[in-house]
């Protein structure tokens, strides 16, 4: 299994990020850990450092196939976990390491 270099970045995929036509909800899951992380307030308000409210708006109706889940993920839980490594035209360097 080769691990591609993308300027400094170590991944092992690169997930193409694609739209869909109405926002989708994030599981319960995800919620309670951003809210613990102080990502998300307790109203459920999201509170990403360095995202302008525009390309929060953005980010709800992207979405990505995900290779460690083996799901179609909302764009915001793939950008909170920690196999994201960066977002470069279109696509989602993604570390590929197995999520607990």
């Amino acid at each position: 299994m080769a691990v591609l270099f993308m300027g400094e970045l170590e991944h092992k995929y690169e997930v193409e990020i694609k739209l869909t036509e109405k926002r989708q909800k994030l599981p319960d899951s995800v919620k309670d850990e951003m809210k613990q992380s102080g990502m998300m307030d307790e109203k459920g308000k999201l509170k990403l450092k360095g995202v302008s409210p525009k390309m929060l708006k953005k980010m709800k109706l992207e979405y990505v196939d995900c290779p460690v889940l083996n799901d179609k993920i909302q764009f915001i839980q793939c950008f909170v976990c920690p196999n994201f490594q960066s977002r470069v035209m279109g696509k989602v360097l993604c570390k590929g390491e197995p999520l607990n």
